[in-house]
C-alpha cells in the first residue's frame, strides 16, 4: 500500500551541535481513520536506536562535554564575549556611568539599611562585592547590582532586623537563585502576571512610605502589616518632631525639583553650541546625582549646627570606618534580651531553627528578585532576548558574595538601571567602577555620615517610592480586560493586610486560579452545518486542548447539544493538540453515550498522536481528516437511516 511521507525533527542522540535527525512516518492515505493503526517510525540516524540504551557513563561524558564546550562557557561567562572587544570608548562610557551610579547608590544604600532595621554601614557592605561578581557573570550592561527598596523591605519582613538572619537569608537565597538558574527555572516568572506585579509593587511603595514616617515625623511605625503601622502611628502621633518633619518634607520637594532637572534642554534640539551642551549635561548630572547632592548639603548643615551647639535634628550618628570583615555567613545565632526584671536572657538558635524562622521568604525573595531583575533587563534590551536563567545565576552569585562581606541582598533596581543607561554605559564593567566608589566612601567618607539627619535619608526613600505606585495601569487594564484587575487588586490588598511574603503568594494564587479556571472552562463554538448534498449535522469546535480539568465540562456540553437533536455530531479537533489519560477516559465515555442513543459522533481533524491516546481506551473512535470524506461518511449514514 502506498503511503504519504511526513517528515519530523526529533532530538538527536548525539551531544553535538546538530539540532536533530530526520524521522519519517508512514501514514495511511485515506481521509478517514477508524480503529487501530500501527505507525511505522523509520529513523535515518542509526545512532538513535542506541540512544535509549546508553550507559550512564556515556551520558555523563556527553553531559560534561556539553557543559564545558565553548558555547556553554561563553553563555555562562558573558565577559568572554565583550571583553576581547573592549576599547577606549567603552572605558570612558563605563567610567562615567559607574561613577554616576556610585554617587547614587551610596546615599540609597545608607537609606535602605534603615528599612532593613540594620545599622547603616551594612547598606554599603552590600554595594560593592556583588558589583565585582556581576562583571563576570552578568548578561546585561544595564544592571547596577545593589540594594533596592523592595529587597530591603522583604529582608526586614523576613529577618526582622536580625543581622545573623539577614546575612543567612542573603546567602541561602543566593544559592537558591543559582540552583534555579542551573535547573532552567526562569520560566517561573511567567506565573507572576503584569497585574499581580503592579499590585505588589504598589503595595510595597505604600508600606515603605509608611515605614519611613518614623524618621520623617519621628513616631513609632512598628507592626507587621500596613494597617498595623498606621495604628502605631496614630497612637504615637503626639510625639511628632516638627523640626525633623519640616526638614524631611523640604528635602522631598527639593529632590522632586532636582528630578525635573534631568529633562531640562538648553537651546535648540539640533545645532546646539558647545556651551549649551556642557551646561545641559551639567544640569543633567546634578539632577541625576540629586541624592548625593542632597546628602552633601544636609551633612554640611548638620556639621555647622552641631559645632554651633544646636541640636534640633535626629542625626545618623557614628558609622564605622573601613571595609567589612570577610567571613562565612552565620549558621547559628545567639541573642541577648533584657527581661522585665532586668535579667539578661540568652537565646540560641541553630541552623535549622534559623532557616525555619525565615519561612516563605526563602521562596518569595528569589522570585521577586527574578521579577525585578528581568523587568530591568527587558526595559533596556532593545528587543534582544533576556536570559532569565543566566540572570538568576549572576544575581545569585552576587548575593552569595554579599553574604561573605556581611551585606544584605541586592538586585537590579530599575531606577538606577535607568540612570546607568542614560549615563552612556557600554558594558558590565561599569559595576566595577561603582564598587570602587563605594569602597572609597567606606574607607574615607564615613566620618562625614555622622552629621546626616535621618529625615533626609528618609526623604530619599520617599521621593523614590512614590513613583513605584502603578496607578497608570488601571485605565488600560479596564479598557482591555476588566477581569485582569481582580488578581492585581487582590495582590494589592493582600500585601497591605498580610505580611508581604504571604501577600504576594496570595496574589499569585489568585492569578493561578484564573488560569486554571480558563483551562477548565474552554469555549465551544456550536453551529448547525450542511454538506453540499444538503445533509445537516452539528459542528462543535473546542478552542483548546483536552486535559483533565476541562474534559468533563466538554463532555457535558457535547452531550447536551447532542440530546437536543438527532443530527450526527462532528467534533472539530483542529485546536486539540494534546490530551491525557483522563481525557481519553472521558472521550471513551462520550462515545459510549452517543452509541447508547444510536447517534453518530465523528472526530474531525484530530491529530494522530492524540487519536492514539483516545484509541487506547476505546476502539470505536471515528476520525475523519478532510471535508470530502466527512461528506461521504455523512451521506452513507443518511442512506442507511433512510433504508
Amino acid at each position: 500500500m502506498t503511503s504519504d511521507r511526513l517528515s519530523a525533527i526529533t532530538p538527536s542522540s548525539q551531544g553535538n551541535d546538530n539540532f536533530g535527525s530526520e524521522v519519517t512516518l508512514d501514514i495511511p492515505p485515506s481521509g478517514m481513520y477508524t480503529g487501530s493503526t500501527d505507525y511505522i517510525v523509520q529513523d535515518d540516524d542509526p545512532q538513535t536506536e542506541r540512544g535509549c540504551c546508553e550507559k550512564s557513563g556515556d551520558w555523563a561524558k556527553r553531559t560534561a562535554a556539553n557543559v564545558f564546550r565553548k558555547k556553554t562557557l561563553y553563555k555562562r561567562l558573558p565577559i568572554l564575549q565583550w571583553l576581547p572587544k573592549y576599547n577606549r570608548d567603552d572605558f570612558v562610557g563605563d567610567l562615567v556611568a559607574g561613577i554616576t551610579v556610585g554617587l547614587t547608590v551610596i546615599p540609597q544604600g545608607l537609606a535602605y539599611a534603615g528599612i532593613t532595621g540594620l545599622e547603616l554601614q551594612y547598606g554599603l557592605y552590600g554595594c560593592f562585592f556583588g558589583c565585582f561578581i556581576y562583571v563576570l557573570f552578568g548578561s546585561s550592561k544595564d544592571v547596577p547590582v545593589g540594594p533596592t527598596a523592595i529587597a530591603a523591605l522583604l529582608v526586614y519582613q523576613t529577618a526582622r532586623g536580625s543581622l545573623e538572619k539577614t546575612i543567612l537569608l542573603t546567602f541561602l537565597t543566593g544559592i537558591i537563585e543559582v540552583l534555579m538558574g542551573i535547573l532552567q527555572l526562569g520560566f517561573l516568572i511567567d506565573f507572576v502576571s503584569g497585574p499581580v506585579s503592579a499590585g505588589f509593587t504598589s503595595a510595597v511603595a505604600l508600606i515603605i512610605f509608611t515605614s519611613q514616617l518614623k524618621d520623617i515625623l519621628v513616631v513609632d511605625t512598628s507592626g507587621d502589616t500596613f494597617v498595623d503601622m498606621w495604628i502605631s502611628i496614630g497612637n504615637d502621633i503626639h510625639n511628632i518632631s516638627w523640626n525633623d518633619a519640616a526638614l524631611g518634607i523640604g528635602c522631598v520637594f527639593l529632590l522632586l525639583a532636582m528630578r525635573v532637572m534631568t529633562t531640562v534642554k538648553i537651546g535648540p534640539k539640533d545645532g546646539q553650541k558647545v556651551w549649551q551642551k556642557v551646561l545641559e549635561k551639567t544640569i543633567w548630572l546634578i539632577g541625576t546625582s540629586r541624592n548625593a547632592v542632597l546628602v552633601i548639603l544636609v551633612a554640611l548643615m548638620g556639621y555647622v549646627l552641631r559645632t554651633s551647639g544646636i541640636d534640633i535634628f535626629k542625626m545618623v550618628g557614628f558609622v564605622p570606618k573601613g571595609l567589612p570583615e570577610f567571613k562565612m555567613p552565620p549558621f547559628s545565632s545567639t541573642t541577648y534580651t533584657n527581661s522585665t526584671s532586668g535579667e539578661v536572657i540568652e537565646t540560641h538558635e541553630n541552623f535549622a531553627q534559623m532557616v525555619s524562622s525565615l519561612g516563605a521568604g526563602l521562596i518569595v525573595v528569589p522570585l521577586i528578585s527574578l521579577l525585578e531583575n528581568t523587568a530591568l533587563v527587558q526595559a533596556f534590551a532593545d528587543g534582544k532576548p533576556c536570559d532569565a536563567n543566566q540572570e538568576l545565576i549572576a544575581i545569585g552569585l552576587c548575593n552569595i558574595g554579599n553574604s561573605f562581606a556581611q551585606g544584605f541582598r541586592g538586585n537590579g533596581p530599575i531606577a538606577r538601571g535607568a540612570v546607568l543607561n542614560a549615563s552612556g554605559v557600554r558594558t558590565q564593567l561599569s559595576n566595577l567602577y561603582t564598587g570602587v566608589i563605594v569602597i572609597f566612601a567606606l574607607l574615607w567618607l564615613t566620618p562625614a555620615f555622622y552629621y546626616i539627619p535621618k529625615s533626609a535619608l528618609a526623604a530619599i526613600i520617599l521621593s523614590a517610592v512614590i513613583f513605584m505606585v502603578q496607578y497608570r495601569v488601571i485605565k488600560p487594564m479596564w479598557r482591555s480586560k476588566k477581569t485582569d484587575l481582580i488578581p492585581g487588586i487582590g495582590a494589592f490588598v493582600a500585601c497591605l493586610l498580610l505580611p508581604l511574603q504571604i501577600g504576594i503568594l496570595v496574589g499569585i494564587g489568585i492569578n493561578v486560579i484564573f488560569i486554571l479556571y480558563s483551562a477548565a472552562r474552554p469555549k465551544l463554538r456550536v453551529e448547525t452545518a450542511c454538506t453540499s448534498n444538503g445533509i445537516k449535522y452539528l459542528m462543535l469546535t473546542p478552542d483548546r486542548c483536552l486535559i483533565f480539568p476541562s474534559v468533563e465540562f466538554v463532555r457535558n456540553v457535547i452531550n447536551k447539544q447532542g440530546r437536543k437533536s438527532t443530527l450526527p455530531v462532528v467534533l472539530d479537533c483542529t485546536y486539540i493538540y494534546g490530551a491525557d489519560f483522563t481525557a481519553a477516559k472521558v472521550v471513551s465515555m462520550l462515545i459510549s453515550d452517543f452509541e447508547a442513543r444510536n447517534q453518530k459522533l465523528y472526530f474531525y481533524n484530530l491529530q494522530r498522536r492524540v487519536a492514539q491516546v483516545f484509541e487506547g481506551l476505546n476502539k470505536g473512535l471515528i476520525v475523519i481528516y478532510d471535508a470530502e470524506h466527512l461528506e461521504m461518511e455523512l451521506a452513507g449514514k443518511a442512506i442507511e437511516a433512510n433504508k
